[in-house]
């Protein structure tokens, strides 16, 4: 974990200079055409996403997502009849998701916001699920942010979300020099975590681990994915699809978490 202070207006300039998979297409950002392609995209990538958010499971239930990005997870939930409210620190993001719904004729409510300071936002009641997928990793004080999270569930409230992990193929990669967290360079802010200590923050704000696994290794070539071409990394290539899998299993980027209030 990083344990240097990190300014809150850092990383909502490094998210406004360029919103999480906006280039997951290269049609004219706006369009239905090009919504349509980055869901594909995305969930091509990350398979194992609708899984995790278990879309359906949440009809007539009050979702609140923290870290919206543009919208794809946020049009899902909302297609299989969620109660949606998302929250999003970048107004670039929030501005193309509210586009995004406008195209589909979807409806939800939108914030502004930043999870270290929900309180800020009035939010009514609480909510089923709280959902948040790659976005605690980039908070200044996680702590902070599940504290406020906490605020807002029920006794039957479940929250899920993703943060980096330390133990993974991707970060050994990173600490060589040879990677990055994030698809454009400076992220400010993107921590990793062990099971362990993950497990820790949640009990001491609030919540008790049930389920926690390691998921997503990136086996493509950067350069031509950047042309939306998927072509495997030579040692991915040749590597069967259940030695893939454990290998996920065992040092996947991605922690997957879900938690029940204490």
């Amino acid at each position: 974990m990083s344990k240097n202070k990190v300014s809150t207006q850092s990383v909502i300039d490094y998210w406004n200079k360029r919103p999480c998979n906006i280039n997951h297409s290269p049609l004219p950002v706006g369009t239905v055409e090009y919504f349509n392609e980055v869901e594909v995209r995305k969930y091509f990538v990350e398979p194992h996403i609708p899984e995790f958010a278990d879309f359906a499971a949440w009809r007539d239930k009050r979702v609140l997502e923290i870290g919206l990005g543009i919208g794809t997870d946020a049009v899902n939930f909302i297609r299989n009849g969620a109660d949606y409210t998302g929250i999003e620190i970048s107004n670039e993001s929030l501005n193309i998701a509210v586009r995004r719904f406008e195209c589909y004729g979807l409806k939800g409510q939108f914030y502004l916001g930043n999870v270290e300071n929900l309180v800020n936002l009035n939010l009514q009641g609480t909510f089923d699920l709280v959902y948040s997928f790659g976005v605690l990793h980039h908070t200044p004080d996680i702590e902070k942010s599940i504290e406020q999270i906490r605020n807002l569930c029920g006794p039957e409230s479940t929250f899920k979300f993703m943060v980096y992990a330390k133990n993974s193929w991707k970060n050994a990669l990173i600490e060589a020099g040879l990677e990055q967290p994030e698809a454009q360079s400076g992220c400010p802010i993107a921590n990793t975590y062990t099971k362990n200590e993950i497990s820790d923050i949640c009990r001491r704000n609030g919540f008790e681990v049930k389920k926690i696994v390691q998921a997503h290794i990136f086996p493509y070539e950067i350069a031509p994915y950047k042309n939306y071409e998927y072509k495997k990394l030579p040692w991915f290539e040749t590597m069967p699809d259940d030695v893939f899998e454990a290998l996920e299993n065992s040092l996947g980027w991605h922690l997957l978490v879900e938690c029940t209030p204490i």
